[in-house]
């Protein structure tokens, strides 16, 4: 950066010197402004806030095995880091990518030294920790376990699908959201004014560094939720107004909103995500997606996209649309939305933008009925207006009645005319199926149901060689008898064992 006072070289926080530490005037603003104790980070109040889980364990002398999952940015790095010094532990920090067994075996030897000699606790932090096949987890199951080291994993991705549950049982797993807006905010201005690490002092260009509103908040909006990214931002546009000659009255480096503009290489987009253009563009992508419209949906998804919203928030805009706006007129909707969702999951962005178009025209051009929606609320209505009514005595679990019901696999069409609201509501309807799309079967069935019933109920007739076992009575002896079989394997095995 130009203009850049000369400085000392950084020494690590948590008690560990790695191999080579860059010269503090040659590590990138976002590195040097890693938060080094617990009252600098920045979120994740749940977790490290004054009556925070693993405050809360810190305090008390006990610092287990954890797996921090979040997206980029979101400050699982920093947090071990911390946890560690807060600790009085050495850290240890690894890539997934970068190393192997052999590695992590050593790394333990070394611990395991280190504890016998010294008492100190190792950290092993391992980033990107889904990046380790099956047997190099397995290879750290034994040390976990007895205490060599404490496991601190991080991962972006869903750990539940890629972290082995062998060694997924012995951590904690947390989940890490992305910062909000305003802590964002909070990591910025930080850095603007810190004269040890940050902008203020010899780091920064001479003179220092004023950020105005109107910039400021459009960096805060693209970093969407990455404190890391946010001020790798902030560095580029200070540089380039640095470059420029760009200041203000008192002489500080003033980046305009081009700069920050050219820095992020993304242009100002009329979306704010947490105002007005936020809930206006998603109720444009709604309303166009049910108005049949898959060309404005799919222009309104792009905004949203491109101007950082969280993909998460669309794909649960679309699996609510699936079910407000399709429902059983075409089944499909809900299943593809969720599917989308999924991919998002499973593989981010941008890759996942293919899936989410493909939801957003699907839904679209869809067959649309609100049909279930509506009965579901008039049945809700009538819950809230008369309360939890008696259940009908043939319809409950036990008691007298429940020998009059009607089993209707018994009867011609595998249906039997029968009660099943409660007395005060028969013959009440909420569902009224629409007359498109897969909708309209569902409606011809139901009118046919409802004319065979007012004939005389017809049971089946009995087939030769077809069994005629009760299905409820047989399952629930057949489990009956299946628990008591494995309580008798369970005493022999306990037998067995005290013989030898």
């Amino acid at each position: 950066m130009a203009g850049r006072r000369a400085n000392r070289s950084l020494t690590s926080e948590s008690g560990q010197q790695p191999a080579f530490v860059p010269p503090r005037e040659r590590q990138p603003l976002a590195a040097r402004m890693r938060p080094r104790t617990l009252d600098e980070l920045v979120g994740h109040e749940r977790l490290v806030g004054e009556r925070g889980t693993l405050r809360r364990a810190i305090e008390g002398g006990h610092l287990g095995s954890l797996l921090f999952w979040g997206p980029p940015g979101s400050g699982k790095t920093s947090l071990a880091r911390v946890l560690a010094g807060a600790a009085g532990a050495r850290l240890v920090t690894i890539s997934a990518v970068m190393s192997g067994v052999a590695e992590v075996r050593a790394l333990v030897a070394e611990a395991g030294e280190r504890l016998t000699l010294n008492g100190q606790q190792t950290v092993l932090f391992i980033d990107e920790i889904h990046r380790f096949n099956k047997a190099q987890q397995d290879a750290l199951l034994p040390h976990v376990e007895n205490g060599t080291v404490t496991l601190v994993g991080a991962t972006t991705e869903n750990p539940y699908f890629e972290v082995n549950s062998a060694l997924l049982s012995r951590l904690r797993v947390y989940r890490l959201e992305p910062l909000t807006d305003e802590e964002v905010g909070t990591v910025v201005r930080r850095a603007l004014i810190d004269p040890e690490r940050g902008l203020a002092g010899e780091l920064g260009p001479i003179g220092g560094v004023a950020l105005a509103d109107e910039p400021l908040e459009h960096l805060v909006s693209l970093s969407a939720g990455d404190a890391r990214q946010a001020l790798n931002v902030l560095e580029g546009a200070v540089s380039i107004a640095d470059s420029e000659g760009i200041h203000d009255a008192d002489g500080r480096v003033s980046p305009r909103l081009e700069d920050v503009e050219a820095a992020a290489q993304q242009r100002v987009l009329a979306y704010d995500r947490a105002g007005d253009g936020h809930y206006d563009t998603v109720s444009a992508f709604i309303k166009s997606v049910r108005g049949n419209d898959p060309d404005a949906a799919l222009y309104w998804l792009a905004s949203m996209i491109a101007a950082g919203e969280d993909p998460r928030f669309i794909a649960r805009r679309l699996i609510i649309l699936a079910s407000e706006d399709i429902g059983l007129a075409d089944p499909r909707a809900l299943e593809l939305a969720v599917a989308a969702a999924q991919a998002l999951d499973w593989v981010g962005l941008p890759e996942a933008q293919y899936a989410l178009a493909e939801a957003t025209v699907m839904l679209a051009v869809t067959t649309k009925s609100n049909a279930v929606g509506r009965g579901y609320f008039a049945a809700m209505a009538d819950v809230l207006d008369k309360g939890s009514l008696p259940v009908p005595p043939h319809l409950r679990s036990n008691g007298a009645g429940r020998r009059n019901y009607r089993y209707p696999h018994d009867y011609e069409g595998d249906d039997v005319d029968q009660q099943y609201l409660p007395d005060n509501l028969v013959g009440r309807r909420y569902y009224f199926p629409g007359g498109l799309g897969a909708e309209q079967k569902i409606g011809e069935r139901l009118d046919r149901l409802a004319k065979g019933r007012l004939d005389s109920p017809r049971r089946k007739p009995r087939v030769d060689g077809q069994p005629q076992a009760d299905p409820m009575s047989a399952g629930s002896e057949g489990m009956r008898l299946r628990q008591q079989s494995l309580r008798e394997l369970a005493e022999e095995q306990r037998r067995d064992a005290g013989d030898s």
